[in-house]
């Protein structure tokens, strides 16, 4: 397998303009992360205009997971092989179209299929994004400045979704949630076309088909199978028959990436220590934050009131929490005790800031409770998502770029995935409990209704807390230690066009 000269993402021009870069990219992975929540404010306004009934309504999520989740590691492997500039405007072309269309939709189906396609072209865009910043940056501190920002960015999207979403439902219309993507992604299309490097793909390579269609199969039927947990019940076929599958499809898909001439994941990008430990952190942090965007949303609006505005509003000492600690950590303290230490800690600092989200009451004020827990929780993220991208793609070989930067955006994917069914059906699981122990005949009193609803959102919380407690303990026992690393480096030769720059996460 035969790669041509191509110039780096590192020459003089590119360099000089680098910092633009990382902003076009950031745009771009901005628009894809806020895209998760920001649909969710509209939500109760499209459904009284196109008349979808409630049991439908989970589609206008789960369209877009699927089609994202599924396609992420072909959008990657794409990306190696016709280039990350190339893909990178495709995938924001794509997106833009995608969204208009949903926000024209005149009917349902139209809306779902709008969502499907943004899910498509989101695989194409996310990988792309994340490998133009690896193959650009490869000097260590600068490095860690900028997935210091990328990572916090991850972070932040859903609440700034949130806050956006609650901005244009009430000041425009609920279609504006999909039409303001067509806005960043004309911004950062022009950005991508003038800052960019033209590097072609890596000849030789042909995509592994069988590969493909195991690994994008397996990973929709897992997607598929926790997305149904929640309406259809565990012990429901359609629940337990594509996580069966899944289990099937990825198995197959592992025996055939260790023999496949032209893998889609070549193994030794995931087996990696550290790498394997960032992806199990991203997964996990995608998981129990789940935790902090529906359901604190949902206590926000039925319990104390809110309006969707004000919920966005309310989330914003979360991201600017975020904004500082990430440069904290990436300027300061990634460099000094690595991932091994600042990981667990943010992850204790997240399963903290959950059970402070326990003691909310039916007239709980913010600025005591709720404000507290919030910036506990960004800190926290901006400890575990900086350290985790810098790692998921240091050391990886230029022409792997998309794949491992694939891994990055799957693992959020699938962990957000999980976090919605498993925490859903123990928050309804908890509610229906509780309704049945508080009713003694008749209709349950809205009273009863009211604390059910908040004894569902703690028992959410305090199994968000067990996540993150328990990615703590992975991330501590899985993460290398900084002497580890540093003997590796120094007895490993840097091989030819790697992009690794060991130091940048001690």
């Amino acid at each position: 397998m035969s790669a041509p000269a191509t110039p780096t993402a590192t020459t003089p021009a590119a360099h000089g303009r680098r910092w633009l870069v990382l902003a076009t990219v950031a745009l771009a992975q901005l628009m894809v992360v806020l895209d998760a929540t920001i649909v969710n404010i509209a939500m109760p306004s499209a459904q009284a205009e196109l008349g979808f009934s409630d049991n439908d309504r989970q589609w206008i999520v789960t369209a877009y997971a699927l089609a994202f989740g599924s396609l992420l590691l072909l959008g990657g492997r794409l990306s190696d092989m016709f280039g990350r500039r190339r893909m990178f405007l495709i995938g924001l072309v794509g997106f833009a179209v995608a969204s208009a269309l949903g926000g024209a939709a005149g009917t349902f189906g139209l809306l779902v299929a709008a969502r499907a396609l943004q899910g498509v072209f989101g695989a194409v865009l996310a990988p792309a994004a994340l490998s133009v910043l690896t193959t650009t940056f490869t000097d260590p501190k600068e490095r860690g400045r900028a997935f210091g920002i990328f990572g916090a960015i991850a972070g932040m999207g859903g609440a700034i979704g949130l806050l956006l979403g609650g901005y244009l439902t009430e000041n425009f219309d609920w279609r504006w949630n999909l039409y303001v993507n067509v806005v960043i992604a004309a911004v950062a299309f022009v950005a991508g076309l003038a800052l960019l490097p033209r590097l072609v793909g890596t000849a030789g390579h042909r995509l592994d088909l069988p590969g493909v269609l195991l690994g994008s199969t397996g990973l929709f039927a897992l997607v598929l199978g926790f997305s149904q947990a929640e309406p259809q019940g565990w012990d429901s076929v359609a629940t337990w028959g594509p996580l069966a599958a899944s289990v099937l499809l990825l198995i197959g898909f592992v025996l055939r990436q260790r023999t496949a001439p032209h893998a889609v994941l070549p193994l030794g990008v995931i087996l990696d220590r550290d790498r394997g430990a960032s992806y199990v952190a991203i997964l996990v942090a995608g998981s129990g934050m789940f935790g902090v965007f529906l359901f604190l949303t949902y206590y926000l609006q039925s319990t104390l009131g809110y309006s969707p505005m004000r919920t966005g509003v309310a989330f914003l000492p979360m991201v600017l929490s975020i904004i500082v600690t990430a440069q904290i950590q990436s300027n300061l303290l990634i460099p000094r005790f690595g991932p091994k230490v600042l990981v667990p800690i943010g992850m204790l600092l997240a399963a903290g800031a959950m059970l402070t989200f326990t003691t909310l009451g039916a007239d709980t004020a913010y600025a005591s409770h709720v404000l507290p827990g919030l910036v506990l929780m960004g800190v926290g993220m901006a400890s575990i998502m900086p350290a985790s991208f810098q790692l998921a793609t240091l050391g990886v070989e230029q022409r792997l770029a998309g794949a491992a930067s694939a891994l990055v955006s799957t693992s959020q994917q699938v962990g957000g995935a999980i976090g919605t069914a498993l925490l859903n059906t123990l928050a309804a699981t908890a509610a229906a409990a509780y309704v049945t122990d508080h009713t003694t005949g008749g209709a349950p009193s809205p009273q009863v209704l009211a604390e059910a609803a908040l004894h569902s959102f703690d028992t959410a919380y305090a199994w968000s807390a067990g996540i993150f407690a328990g990615g703590a303990v992975l991330a501590a026992v899985l993460f290398r230690t900084r002497a580890d690393r540093a003997a590796r480096v120094a007895a490993a030769p840097v091989a030819a066009g790697a992009s690794a720059e060991p130091v940048t996460a001690h």
